[in-house]
């Protein structure tokens, strides 16, 4: 087994595994200050409902993929044996472009959101507590903060079936790594750099999402090219000698730095690296990059304008 796929997912897992933490761990950590320490079960429960609901969407997700590949049709329309192929590209470059979008979006808002989160999540529980069915409100609380990180992992994972078994126990060790560094965080006592732990991990989260770009514009340029080989009449849509729509290729690397061995399968796990790399993907891996990395750095400076924080400790 190819154990180098397993770390873009490790990486995604333990970063947004360990923000789901902070919020539980607030949200437990508060309940204590109130005196409601009996709530907590519903805190617990409310996690592990965010686990099972998304491990739920990734697989009615995969058996969706998985049945249009052996019923043929799709909305209740019978689809050629030629065509399957590219709709399943075309499905896996748009999954891919939904993983791209929400994972930079959650970034970016976690960056801006992370100086006030805590103040947010006592404000969020305080609310729920002067009301009625505060049980189900922190349920609630603890079902959202891990549905959504769940979610994002879902559809990465879902855009690398192709990597087997590896993406998958990447995830699961990602995720049981940050419920250690929360358990620690929380309850161990020990003291933990929140702010340049995500900064580190997401620069990390940039460049995963960079490849990213180019394995979508691979997956259309697949469709597109199986189109235009089963119907004459799409064989407009190829636009290059070299690939159908992605242009001229910028390089060939395959003879001295092949992407399906070491050390090519570790950049191309870690960085978007590519043996066969075409215009289009060149220009929006750079663009990608570029304006992704100018949003992030700036929603960083920002958070240096705001006073400081000693690093979290056991909270109070």
């Amino acid at each position: 087994m190819d154990f180098t796929a397993a770390l873009p997912a490790l990486v995604i897992t333990l970063r947004e595994g360990f923000e789901a933490t902070l919020v539980v761990g607030i949200v437990l950590a508060c309940l204590t200050k109130a005196g409601r320490s009996t709530l907590h079960p519903w805190v617990y429960g409310g996690a592990i409902a965010g686990v099972v609901a998304s491990v739920g969407l990734g697989l009615i997700l995969g058996w969706q993929v998985q049945q249009l590949g052996e019923n043929q049709s799709i909305l209740g329309l019978t689809i050629t044996k030629e065509i399957v192929p590219v709709i399943q590209e075309i499905l896996a470059g748009s999954l891919t472009l939904g993983a791209i979008g929400l994972l930079s979006w959650m970034l970016f808002w976690m960056t801006k959101q992370a100086a006030s989160l805590k103040t947010e999540v006592q404000t969020a529980v305080a609310a729920t507590l002067e009301k009625d069915g505060a049980g189900w409100g922190v349920f609630g609380l603890a079902f959202l903060a891990v549905t959504r990180e769940g979610f994002e992992t879902v559809l990465f994972l879902l855009t690398q079936v192709d990597s087997g078994l590896a993406p998958v126990l990447g995830a699961i060790a990602g995720f049981l790594g940050a419920i250690a560094l929360g358990v620690l965080l929380f309850w161990g006592g020990i003291k933990i750099n929140i702010r340049q732990f995500f900064q580190v991990m997401g620069l990390g989260l940039l460049l995963i999402v960079g490849g990213l770009v180019v394995s979508s514009l691979h997956a259309f340029d697949i469709a597109a090219t199986i189109l235009s080989q089963v119907n004459p009449s799409y064989s407009n849509l190829c636009i290059s000698q070299d690939s159908c729509i992605l242009g001229r290729e910028v390089w060939n690397f395959s003879r001295f730095l092949p992407d399906k061995q070491f050390p090519g399968l570790l950049l191309k796990a870690l960085l978007g690296y590519r043996d066969h790399l075409y215009l289009l993907q060149f220009l929006s891996y750079i663009l990608f990059l570029g304006s992704a990395a100018t949003i992030y750095l700036t929603a960083l400076k920002d958070q240096t304008t705001l006073p400081s924080q000693k690093p979290s400790q056991k909270p109070s």
